[in-house]
């Protein structure tokens, strides 16, 4: 049989190097892994990963590749390994699979079906990243599987500070697990317990203790706040975290917030094979698109591949039996004070002309500047009607969930609705306080709960109480909306779920509008790539947007 070049193990066991391949061969190589540069020549590199063993001996299939007996003997094993795990994935996730396991829950708690399935595959593969749909328990599946895998523990929990006691509530009252906040930003002498619960900005002073193996699993609580990747101080030590230890467990629906790269940064801290290296990552599936940003060039595939990998795991209400009525999206035009947004007109445009004509620093300052100014100047312009808004709700008999980003428009709801004495639960309060303005709405003592936009992802119990969420400004990024929805939109509410979104037709809305319609796109074709329609726009940068809209501005007011 003819042969069409030489492919060997390096030393390390790690890679496949492909040492001769004649040009046409080449060409089909770089079609079917796009991770070897279009424009190199042997050697040609690839990982001894079970997905590359599959795919080499596919190709030999075809173009058969002088191999060793020994190399042929290791590319067959990988390739039968992959089947097996394909194989046991599916069984696992099919409809009627029963679960083999055991877990000591507390009395009349119980792990569901799917629940358990997620269970299962993380004990098989070791790493998981967990998208199921707000509200269908991801927390209850992690203290689930650290009872149900004795090898988890003693296990870390990583997650927003405002999420801290709620998951030591959690965990204890669902199993018999004794669970230990952590207190401080460097290490000291831990009293024995099953789970350690960190906060986000505490694991960068515990990365020596990270390194010593103690802990077995780790569990990243919206792990997207690990988006900028391992050059942070919380990146490195969550990165020697998952280097140190057996499981790795990410929980978040919404693992993207803003360009469809981060999902590489996620996962490294995850599964850092799944994706391979940057480089290949970036040549394989993305597009420069300015500004050291990339896109995704095809974000179903990559979604389907996750799947098929089984790095990722998603189910929707609706899959598991649990649909309630649709959440009403329902956007408002109203009025706003245009005097304060004419009032930084000019400062606005000139900003604009800034942002397109200076040097490469000051455009990206002007545009940043002018971005900051706008959202804060559109959310004051509106904040009245905003508050008038809220109050209708609540004299109508709602309970109101009112979300805003600026401090300056707190203080102005606050004062307009004072008489109904709102709580604050935003980034100036500490966990303790805001823990005691989430009691009081709760409990009724107010029936507006003012919280910040980026505060309070994963929080549970609003649902129990309110069905009413207003949008009084917005985010750049469709996840963050998400996130505020499925704070209502979650298990134990009873009632169908309406979000408003108050915009205006001046100020920083229309063109932020605009681009949350990009962004959710391609965020949802990578979590959810078998629903929808994809839209397709070469224009993500919503800084650009802001900047095109004065600029166009200007231009009027020149021909006027």
């Amino acid at each position: 049989m003819r042969v069409y070049g030489a492919v060997a193990l390096s030393r390390d066991g790690s890679r496949w190097v492909i040492s001769r391949a004649e040009p046409h061969i080449s060409i089909r190589l770089k079609q079917i892994f796009p991770s070897i540069p279009k424009a190199a020549i042997p050697p040609y590199d690839l990982p001894h990963t079970l997905t590359a063993d599959t795919d080499l001996d596919w190709f030999m299939q075809r173009y058969p590749l002088a191999i060793s007996d020994a190399d042929r003997a290791a590319m067959s094993e990988g390739r039968e390994a992959f089947r097996a795990r394909q194989a046991e994935m599916e069984r696992i996730l099919m409809p009627d699979y029963a679960p083999s396991g055991s877990a000591q829950l507390r009395e009349g708690q119980q792990l569901r079906p799917y629940q358990w399935q997620a269970i299962e595959v993380l004990r098989r593969r070791g790493r998981l990243l967990l998208g199921d749909e707000g509200g269908l328990g991801k927390t209850y599946t992690a203290a689930g599987f650290m009872v149900a895998e004795p090898g988890s523990l003693p296990a870390a929990v990583v997650c927003d500070a405002h999420m801290q006691r709620q998951w030591k509530e959690k965990i204890e009252a669902f199993t018999h697990l004794r669970v230990h906040l952590i207190k401080k930003g460097s290490p000291y002498n831990l009293p024995e317990a099953d789970a350690y619960v960190y906060r986000i900005s505490q694991v960068a002073g515990w990365a020596n203790i990270f390194a010593t193996g103690f802990f077995k699993s780790v569990t990243y609580d919206e792990p997207q706040s690990l988006r900028t990747g391992a050059g942070t101080g919380k990146g490195a030590a969550c990165k020697v975290l998952s280097a140190h230890t057996d499981f790795h467990l990410g929980l978040t629906a919404t693992p993207i917030y803003n360009h469809g790269d981060e999902m590489w940064h996620i996962m490294q801290f995850i599964d850092d094979s799944v994706l391979g290296s940057w480089p290949d990552f970036e040549r394989e599936w993305c597009d420069a698109i300015g500004n050291g940003k990339y896109r995704i060039k095809d974000p179903k595939a990559l979604g389907t591949y996750l799947r098929e990998q089984y790095a990722m795991i998603r189910r929707l209400k609706s899959d598991v039996g649990q649909q309630l009525p649709k959440v009403s999206r329902v956007v408002e035009h109203i009025d706003y004070d245009g005097r304060a947004v004419a009032a930084v007109e000019d400062l606005a445009r000139a900003l604009a002309i800034k942002a397109t004509t200076a040097s490469f620093v000051e455009r990206g300052n002007a545009a940043r500047e002018l971005d900051i100014m706008m959202r804060q100047t559109t959310g004051v312009a509106k904040a009245r009607t905003v508050a008038a808004f809220a109050r209708l709700m609540v004299e109508a008999g709602e309970a109101v969930v009112l979300w805003g980003w600026h401090r300056e428009v707190y203080a102005i709801w606050n004062q307009a609705l004072r008489d109904l004495k709102p709580a604050m639960y935003t980034g100036s309060e500490s966990a303790s306080r805001k823990e005691a303005a989430k009691r009081r709405f709760l409990e009724g003592e107010t029936d507006i709960l003012i919280m910040s936009l980026r505060s309070g992802a994963g929080v549970d119990g609003l649902q129990l109480r309110c069905c009413t969420g207003i949008f009084g400004e917005l985010d750049w990024s469709p996840g963050i909306h998400a996130q505020c929805i499925w704070r209502l939109d979650r298990e134990g509410q009873q009632n169908p779920v309406t979000a408003f979104f108050l915009v205006t037709d001046d100020g920083s809305d229309p063109p932020m509008m605009d681009v949350l319609g990009i962004k959710a796109s391609e965020a949802q074709n990578i979590v959810d790539p078998h629903l929808g329609v994809e839209v397709r726009d070469n224009d993500t940068s919503h800084l650009r947007r802001l900047v095109e809209r004065y600029l166009d501005r200007k231009a009027v007011a020149g021909a006027g």
